[in-house]
């Protein structure tokens, strides 16, 4: 039963009473299923779900204690176990994890936080407007004329504390178990990209700075202008300096290109997101690693051809998703 927090037993023995299943409800809280039927015999035999007195250590913390963890945890969800020691009110002689096992009874457990973009006030509130602007356009007759793109900067070698060495103890210094890293990931390359339900663009290599003169000629007159030749088509780009400077916005209107409006601080609304991910991950997984930055532009090019187009298609398929989760969340962050 301590696999379960006293709020999830409460919603556990809802759900038996409402008739579902206990194999269903144990796999909703990952638990074994035997643990499920106890808590239905407990709660037939004494009325309750809580703990049976047990013999044992005492408990060190009283409720006022265990209350006063979980608000300050649940209004901070940064502060460290340590630090809540350090603020508990009058004597007491608790440890940091006796502070984490009071956090982990109520259901908080600590794990890397998602990394998103800072949202002011007012980007919230752009990013519902254009959430509620565009909740009606479907994949069929609207995104399917949308032309994204964006550029990213992929690292010769990333270390982003996933990888992981099986060692021996006393073995944390040995060569064959450290993982050796230059300085700054040892460079990495910039590329543009743009993909639409019907195809992709080539894969550019942008180098150096990019500027808005940069932008047009290098970029949009040579292979984004073809792309755009349909007069349905519809152009997406962020709102990067070199994106909406007046010489791009200009060049843009001279030859009839329809932009669509985005809003600021939304890379979770734009598909060619996830795709970069995919495309930094095939690169990854190849049995010869890039040795120079040559080498991974050139890996780069070669898995971004070999994309099934399926995939490209179902990320601009979740466009009205994206949307509805934009303004479901009040243009917070979105799982996206």
């Amino acid at each position: 039963m301590a696999r379960l927090s006293r709020e999830d037993r409460q919603i556990a023995l809802g759900r038996l009473q409402a008739g579902q299943s206990q194999s269903a409800i144990a796999r909703h809280f990952h638990v074994s299923q035997s643990t499920i039927s106890r808590l239905w015999v407990r709660f037939q035999a004494t009325g309750s779900v809580a703990d049976l007195p047990r013999a044992g250590r005492p408990r060190a913390t009283t409720a006022a204690h265990d209350r006063f963890i979980r608000l300050r945890h649940l209004r901070n969800r940064f502060l460290s176990a340590s630090s809540s020691v350090q603020a508990l009110p009058g004597p007491h002689r608790l440890s940091d994890q006796t502070v984490r096992n009071r956090l982990h009874e109520a259901g908080l457990r600590a794990r890397r936080p998602h990394r998103g973009a800072i949202l002011t006030r007012r980007h919230r509130q752009n990013r519902v407007q254009w959430g509620n602007q565009h909740l009606r356009w479907t994949a069929r007759n609207h995104w399917r004329h949308v032309w994204f793109s964006d550029e990213s900067y992929f690292l010769l070698q990333r270390h982003d504390g996933r990888r992981r060495v099986y060692r021996r103890v006393n073995e944390r210094y040995a060569p064959n178990c450290v993982d050796e890293a230059p300085v700054h990931g040892g460079g990495g390359v910039m590329v543009w990209g743009a993909i639409n339900t019907a195809g992709r663009s080539t894969l550019v290599h942008v180098q150096g700075r990019i500027t808005a003169q940069r932008y047009v000629e290098e970029i949009l007159r040579p292979h984004a202008l073809p792309l755009l030749a349909d007069q349905d088509a519809i152009f997406q780009q962020d709102n990067a300096r070199p994106h909406t400077a007046r010489l791009t916005t200009q060049f843009l209107a001279d030859h009839h290109v329809q932009v669509l409006p985005w809003p600021s601080m939304s890379p979770d609304m734009n598909p060619i997101e996830h795709l970069w991910d995919e495309l930094d991950r095939r690169v990854r997984r190849r049995e010869e690693a890039p040795a120079n930055h040559r080498d991974l532009l050139q890996a780069l090019q070669e898995e971004w051809d070999t994309i099934p187009q399926q995939d490209i298609r179902h990320l601009i398929q979740s466009m009205p998703r994206r949307c509805r989760a934009v303004v479901a969340a009040q243009g917070s962050h979105t799982p996206y």
